[in-house]
């Protein structure tokens, strides 16, 4: 999520606890769109000496990931410092930080410098980071709101709200009139918000700045009313709504935050500076403070999307040969029902040469009594050929299109074996993590002949480690990321009586549960099924069927390539994909 007020509001806390009254010893920009500040700050212990300590905050006005967050980690830099970098490093170097504040409850954080100018007098100064998506800027002004430098310049070509430029008033820009929430009452909050004609989330952040969707629906999820539309709320409703909203800003005027990265399925989902209700607590993981978090839950993030791009030619190659495969496929299925007219040439063939005596030459038709269904049939003729002739002609047909059905049949069976194998690669390829997982892909890509192997490479092995989670009642689970470690938990990690789980037809992970011999209890089994489910292509149904077995009834399926088995007695449970609940080892 982007930054909301709340999360801004929860960040100034966290600077001023950490950097008020600190100097900057160091100014570095490392991204275009994107600061380092270096603070060191004094402060006198209890027992009255001085103690000092550095901390550098980051602040990025990237667009499509604005931030500002303290980290103790340096970040390399250019060699030659951008224009804006050297600007600052002249006025504000050796300054110090005298307010950090946040404006109106805006996605804005104003730092207040002071500093010694060239003679030697004391000026001020406020350097200004605006988060605000595409919008995002940092921009350095005088102490009268003066524009002296910004990282981005926005002229009036850009921007017909508000130019960001040298020389110019600088000013927050009021495009929408929404209304500080920290400042509101029971009166207004009913009378300009929920008298809103639409949903009471959406009434609730379109009137307050700062408030995000997510935070306006938890709020409305703990007052425990419905979130379709304003005018269904009764005044009691109204009342309570009100009450969580006000418990909410309390929390953000006292300060008292409680970081939260919110979970579903193992991933990140969301966070939240305040507590919320509606997630179960082992799908929260909480934080010291906001600057932990922002960097916690980004790294993730970044981590998915960084593998998500280091995907994308595997991908290619995986879809593309999906693509030609599926047309091919449906090709041959087409023809394969143009084969059904065979058996019909056959008893054309058959009935000629049982009547063929008593057809007259000439003739364009003929009616005869089809003895295999005692129904009358009239068979087309060419009318330049003998009976025996059509006959031999419509043999000749049936002939052929039996040659072609017996090996279309072979062909699509093939075909749809590489369907699937593809499929399958393309299902490892959603739920891979590391580049180990990616390593291995591309090696069954390559062993299955997908890609073309290099003549001069060094045979290498990538292996990455299947998931583990323990069930509620203790029992070790696995879960295979490609089929080179469905085939390994499948017959090598489980033995005999050890339980093994898949979707049923459909593309997914093999999942163990490890019994030690032990019966298994129901949660377990469900547990295990949504595993299943969670790692499997599931098109988006909320159910999904689940085949599961014990080991021992499951066979290696001949001919067919790395990870795909047969089984043919097995029990199926249908289940949902939440595995929100389910502890993973890492």
């Amino acid at each position: 999520m982007a930054f909301d007020g709340i999360t801004v509001s929860a960040i100034v806390h966290e600077l001023r606890q950490t950097c008020l009254d600190g100097r900057i010893s160091k100014i570095a920009q490392p991204e275009k769109d994107e600061l380092m500040l270096t603070i060191k700050t004094s402060r006198r212990e209890n027992g009255g000496s001085l103690s000092s300590s550095q901390c550098k905050i980051v602040l990025s006005a990237n667009p499509t990931l604005p931030l500002v967050y303290i980290t103790q980690t340096n970040k390399v830099s250019p060699e030659t410092a951008p224009a804006f970098c050297m600007f600052l490093r002249k006025h504000v170097l050796n300054g110090r930080i005298t307010d950090i504040y946040q404006p109106d409850f805006e996605r804005i954080i104003i730092f207040e410098i002071e500093h010694l100018d060239e003679m030697g007098d004391l000026k001020k100064k406020k350097l200004i980071v605006e988060l605000m998506g595409k919008y995002s800027n940092i921009i350095f002004t005088d102490e009268n709101d003066k524009i002296l430098e910004s990282i981005k310049h926005i002229s009036g070509l850009i921007s017909s709200v508000r130019e960001v430029l040298p020389g110019h008033d600088y000013f927050i820009p009021k495009t929408e009139d929404k209304l500080d929430p920290t400042k509101t009452n029971e009166k207004e909050f009913i009378e300009t918000a929920l008298c809103k004609p639409t949903e009471t989330t959406k009434a609730i952040y379109s009137t307050y700045t700062g408030i995000s969707p997510m935070i306006a629906g938890q709020m409305c999820a703990q007052a425990g009313v419905e979130t379709d539309s304003t005018s269904r709320l009764s005044d009691n409703e109204k009342h309570k709504l009100y009450e969580v909203f006000d418990e909410y800003m309390n929390k953000v005027k006292e300060k008292e935050y409680t970081p939260i990265i919110l979970y579903e399925n193992n991933s990140p989902k969301d966070y939240c500076m305040l507590k919320v209700f509606s997630y179960p607590e082992e799908a929260r993981k909480h934080y010291e403070n906001a600057s932990e978090l922002i960097i916690a839950f980004y790294a993730e993030k970044e981590k998915l999307t960084r593998i998500k791009q280091k995907s994308v030619d595997l991908r290619k190659i995986v879809s593309t040969h999906l693509e030609r495969d599926i047309k091919k496929y449906d090709l041959q299925i087409n023809q394969l029902k143009d084969t059904d007219k065979m058996d019909k040439y056959r008893v054309y063939g058959e009935l000629l040469h049982t009547y063929g005596y008593s057809i007259k030459e000439g003739e364009r038709s003929y009616e005869a009594d089809n003895y295999y269904t005692g129904e009358k049939i009239v068979i087309p003729l060419d009318p330049d050929m003998s009976a025996m002739e059509n006959a031999a002609r419509y043999f000749d047909r049936y002939s052929k299109l039996k040659r072609t059905k017996e090996a279309l049949e072979k062909l699509t069976i093939s075909v749809k074996n590489e369907i699937d194998h593809l499929e399958s690669i393309m299902a490892a390829l959603d739920i891979a993590e590391k580049e180990e997982d990616l390593n291995e892909i591309k090696r069954e890509l390559t062993e299955s002949g997908f890609i073309k192997k290099k003549s001069n490479t060094k045979k290498q092995r990538f292996i990455s480690k299947p998931f583990h989670y323990i069930s509620s009642d203790g029992f070790h689970i696995y879960v295979g990321k490609n089929n080179y470690q469905n085939e390994e938990l499948t017959f090598k990690v489980a033995t005999g009586n050890d339980w093994w789980f898949h979707a049923k037809k459909r593309p997914g992970s093999h999942v163990i549960v490890k019994s030690e011999n032990k019966e298994l209890p129901d949660s377990t089994f469900e547990e295990a099924a949504r595993l299943a489910a969670h790692y499997s292509k599931t098109d988006g149904e909320s159910q999904v069927e689940i085949d599961y077995i014990q080991k021992k009834h499951v066979k290696k399926s001949p001919g067919q390539p790395v990870g795909f088995v047969i089984y043919h007695t097995n029990y199926s449970m249908m289940i949902d994909s939440d595995i929100s609940g389910i502890e993973r080892v890492e």
